[in-house]
């Protein structure tokens, strides 16, 4: 039976010619140009392996990869004009299994769309190992959902408040402007969501101590977004059932 692949593309062109290389060696295509197609169709569907773009008309794949390929445990593969660190990094530490900077070359492509896929075949499901981020003595356990401050003391986050701090330890030192830290979210409504997200950073600063007035953690850069400053280390935590 042919493999599934899904291809989030909204250039015709492109897709013309990724879905030629792929179909001629066998896969089964399925193309979408807008990301709210490929999230209707994921609820419907399971593919083998998505192929994504970011720039996209109704918004950014980021969310995708961040929301719905990271949660069903899908190979996917980020293909992308934007080759900044930045989108390079978060793609990846969103869920991305890997990153193609535009143009591609078709045969690099179905070759790297094969290798995951026997890296995915090959690969037990592992309980979900919590990564953790490490900072001013501060601990976010993004599996638990938990920030432990330096005295010890644990507080509890919202799936959104985690998936926004995610986004800040991860690419930090780097200013996200509003636009990109709304397109992880994937929301329907900008206007609602666009204060929603004031309210969101500003529970966020509270959780780790920060003055509202003179924020050290999260700053805000006038006119470009957001800048998280401290130093981050990654550490892998206990697996879920297992001690912390």
């Amino acid at each position: 039976m042919a493999r599934l692949v899904f291809l989030l593309e909204d250039d015709a062109d492109v897709a013309a010619v990724l879905r030629r290389a792929l179909e001629d060696h066998g896969f089964e295509v399925e193309r979408f140009a807008r990301r709210a197609d490929i999230v209707a169709r994921l609820g419907r569907v399971r593919p083998d392996i998505c192929l994504i773009d970011l720039g996209l008309p109704d918004g950014d794949g980021l969310s995708v990869v961040g929301h719905l390929l990271r949660d069903l445990a899908i190979p996917a593969i980020i293909v992308s004009g934007r080759g900044d660190v930045t989108d390079r990094v978060v793609g990846l530490e969103l869920g991305a299994d890997d990153y193609l900077v535009k143009p591609v070359e078709p045969r690099e492509l179905v070759a790297r769309v094969r290798s995951l896929l026997r890296r995915a075949a090959g690969a037990p499901m592992p309980e979900m190992a919590r990564q953790v981020a490490r900072f001013d003595g501060w601990s976010a356990d993004f599996g638990a959902c938990t920030l432990t401050d330096p005295r010890g003391g644990c507080v509890s986050l919202s799936a959104a408040e985690a998936s926004l701090l995610r986004a800040f330890v991860t690419a930090a030192g780097r200013v996200l402007s509003r636009r990109f830290l709304l397109d992880i979210e994937g929301p329907s409504d900008l206007e609602t969501f666009d204060r929603a997200m004031d309210v969101r950073i500003s529970r966020l600063r509270r959780k780790l101590g920060d003055d509202p007035r003179k924020p050290r953690a999260i700053k805000t850069v006038y006119g470009a977004g957001y800048v998280f400053t401290p130093r981050v280390d990654w550490a892998q935590g206990p697996a879920r059932g297992e001690p912390g």
